[in-house]
């Protein structure tokens, strides 16, 4: 009796063990965060341009994530501005609002008036919130801290304009399965790139329905992913049939190089 009473005790314990892992490992999947949205969380924002040293002429891009979204809906009611280390204000002045496929939306942004040369500006926001303050800090590699959100300018006014041979090629499609869904992208080959940091416009419509998204996406290890990962993108694609892009390859100051032609491709899933 004793022994069965014991073996008893040893099950539910193992039970509880079991389920409190689980509970937790939910717990990690579900809340943790990365850069590139690896494991799915509720909530982030992102910032462009990356490069912290930027021209008198920037423009600017707030990417938001799931929830974060909300944020960007009432910039139309609310300003978006930086501010010097001298509380000296330069608005932000929205141009315009893309919407992406899958749990992706972003601003663009330009100053109403030029910056001034070699100033620290912070990024803020009117009635800013606890925790949009909280989400408007990136991490620092170097210093290993996170820190507000900050451009410096040179004494530029306008950037270099992009090599005029730059060109797009089409690499594959690919669909990964993950734990909680698949990413799928269209991966193009990037040819002879500029050295300052390069936005591409991109344009994706599906050839049957007509439908098109334009979203503004940087490059990846040297390519660009026109697509989803497991928990976001910009773009999402039919089961079946084909798909057709283009890009516009400009720098952060919205200066165009030439868009590329079409290109058609089927659906990555047609793969799976």
């Amino acid at each position: 009796m004793l022994v069965i009473i014991r073996s008893e005790l040893y099950l539910i314990q193992f039970l509880k063990t079991t389920i409190i892992k689980n509970i937790i490992l939910f717990f990690l999947i579900t809340v943790g965060i990365t850069s590139a949205y690896a494991e799915c969380a509720m909530s982030g924002m992102s910032f462009f341009p990356k490069t912290k040293a930027i021209s008198l002429n920037s423009m600017f891009i707030i990417q938001a994530y799931a929830f974060s979204q909300e944020t960007i809906g009432t910039f139309k009611n609310r300003m978006v501005y930086l501010e010097s280390e001298n509380g000296e204000i330069v608005e932000l002045k929205i141009q315009e609002i893309l919407k992406g496929r899958f749990q992706l939306t972003q601003a663009i942004f330009c100053p109403i008036s030029e910056l001034k040369p070699n100033t620290t500006y912070f990024l803020k926001y009117t009635d800013q919130t606890e925790m949009e303050s909280y989400e408007m800090k990136q991490w620092n590699a170097d210093k290993k801290e996170q820190e507000k959100v900050y451009w410096k300018t040179t004494n530029k006014k306008s950037l270099p304009p992009l090599n005029s041979n730059l060109s797009l090629a089409f690499d594959k499609t690919e669909v990964v399965q993950y734990g909680c869904g698949a990413s799928a992208n269209a991966i193009f080959r990037i040819h002879n790139k500029s050295e300052f940091e390069v936005w591409y416009k991109t344009e994706l419509v599906a050839v049957k329905t007509k439908e098109k998204t334009i979203y503004y996406i940087k490059e990846w290890n040297g390519k660009l992913h026109v697509g989803h990962g497991m928990c976001a993108g910009a773009f999402t694609f039919h089961k079946k049939g084909k798909h057709k892009e283009r890009f516009t390859p400009i720098n952060t100051e919205g200066t165009p190089n030439k868009t590329t032609e079409w290109h058609t491709f089927d659906s990555p899933f047609l793969k799976v």
